[in-house]
């Protein structure tokens, strides 16, 4: 089945980074965490009113360590691309929401192209409601 909001994104390698992503916030496959985010990539959030900045092996360590979405009772994946705007061959921002443990979260994915693929450099993210459904 085509998803009609990654079919909005004109290159194939990042409408398949953007796949990949969504599995890796649902299954939480390390793996495929590896083959998405840079190994310099890193995270950055304000909630609460105070920075948070987790890089790579951080971000990892975390996700390794939690129940992933899909093995929650309760959450249903709902995901989805926002925005998509390709600066140039090397540089884009996918904007996308997702849900996971009871909320709403909206992330700007800053993605390059290097060593022959897409990465997600940096990840901007906020919790934006409650979960639905």
């Amino acid at each position: 089945m085509t998803r009609n909001d990654i079919a909005q994104i004109t290159d194939s390698g990042i409408a398949k980074l953007i796949d990949n992503y969504f599995e890796v916030i649902w299954a939480q496959d390390l793996a495929l965490f590896d083959q998405v985010f840079h190994k310099d990539s890193v995270l950055y959030s304000s909630q609460g009113g105070s920075l948070s900045i987790r890089p790579y092996a951080i971000y990892r360590d975390v996700v390794a360590g939690r129940v992933a979405p899909a093995d929650t009772e309760g959450n249903v994946r709902a995901d989805s691309v926002l925005m998509f705007d390709q600066v140039s061959p090397t540089l884009a921002l996918v904007r996308v929401q997702l849900q996971m443990f009871g909320g709403l979260m909206q992330d700007y994915l800053n993605l390059v192209y290097l060593d022959g693929q897409w990465w997600i450099m940096a990840k901007m993210w906020e919790r934006v409601g409650d979960a639905v459904g």
